[in-house]
């Protein structure tokens, strides 16, 4: 049976490490932070059980198409799973990627990278939506996922949400993320590699949670302080007639 990843996996294997044997293997398919997959491998690993991290893709759709698996963990326990793993994915959807932990590092990057993809989609379309054109979205996002270089899977997923809300008037900007990103700008910190799209997404979901920004308002406060600049005030134009705010 499948589980969400955190506390829940933690204890379905809690519960059931007594259960198994010598020779058994488990495999963690959920979204498992790696670090926890190392540590739960080599808890595992003392009583002769093996564990397989295997990072999943493939959203609500991966049932229909397939899953992309990227498998972590021990040589043999992998070729004793293969079967499975080659049922659930596409045709080359699947392969050991590495030793304990590194099916969810590959993962969690995984979905790093999908956060600067969808940020780059989302800025696209916000630039043409504030354009002094009348675009038709919908239609441009529909002839960019035949020839074009920007063409994929998530703007077929656009298409199909534009032809559901064609003005996306139902959906809030709020944007939630659900802790890989969080993960992967972590790792880039620790190797010391440059991530700035990664992290710039990743904060462009933060700021989509705020109604009120409290860092402009300081920012604005320092602009007339320093500048004179004007500032927009919680009363609008319309409730104070006679001047500007």
């Amino acid at each position: 049976a499948m589980v969400p990843a955190g506390d829940i996996t933690e204890a379905t294997l809690a519960a059931l490490s007594p259960l198994l044997s010598t020779g058994d293997t488990v495999i963690d398919g959920g979204n498992t932070n790696w670090k926890d997959s190392v540590r739960r491998a080599e808890a595992l690993r003392g009583a002769g059980i093996a564990l397989l991290d295997c990072g999943t893709s493939g959203g609500v759709y991966g049932l229909e198409n397939g899953y992309c698996l990227m498998v972590g963990g021990n040589d043999d326990a992998f070729r004793r799973a293969e079967p499975v793993f080659r049922a659930l994915a596409p045709s080359d959807g699947y392969a050991h990627v590495g030793g304990s932990g590194a099916g969810h590092f590959v993962k969690m990057v995984h979905n790093g990278i999908e956060y600067g993809l969808l940020a780059a989609y989302g800025e696209g379309f916000e630039i043409l939506n504030a354009s002094p054109f009348e675009l038709d979205l919908p239609a441009i996002a529909g002839i960019w996922r035949h020839g074009s270089v920007v063409r994929s899977w998530l703007l077929d997923l656009l298409v199909e949400a534009f032809r559901k809300d064609p003005g996306l008037d139902t959906i809030r900007g709020y944007v939630q993320d659900s802790g890989e990103g969080r993960w992967t700008v972590q790792a880039a910190i620790e190797e010391e590699v440059p991530a700035p799209i990664t992290t710039l997404a990743l904060f462009s979901r933060f700021a989509s949670r705020q109604d009120e920004s409290y860092a402009a308002k300081v920012i604005a406060a320092l602009r007339r302080e320093f500048g004179g600049h004007a500032i927009r005030t919680e009363v609008s134009e319309e409730a104070r007639p006679g001047g500007e705010l």
